[in-house]
């Protein structure tokens, strides 16, 4: 009978520590205006890249519409 009472201890103290725990804030994303233009530039090193990383450096030839469309679709 102990047991059984120790255990709903626990896992009551369990349930309030999760409702406890603080929430981590949701970061922001990043204004499309704040983004880096790329460049093209003769003799420039072009990145090779490897896994997940966060190139700003770019060597492109192209680069145009800086804004964000949203677009609802019907299912």
């Amino acid at each position: 009978m102990a047991f059984f009472v120790l255990l709903a201890i626990v896992v009551a103290a369990l349930v309030i520590s999760y409702a406890l725990m603080p929430k981590p804030k949701q970061p922001k994303p990043p204004a499309v205006q704040d983004l880096d233009n790329p460049t093209a530039e003769a003799g420039r090193e072009i990145p090779v890249v490897f896994g997940t990383i966060t190139v700003k450096a770019l060597n492109v030839l192209d680069f145009t519409d800086k804004s964000i469309h949203s677009y609802e679709i019907k299912a």
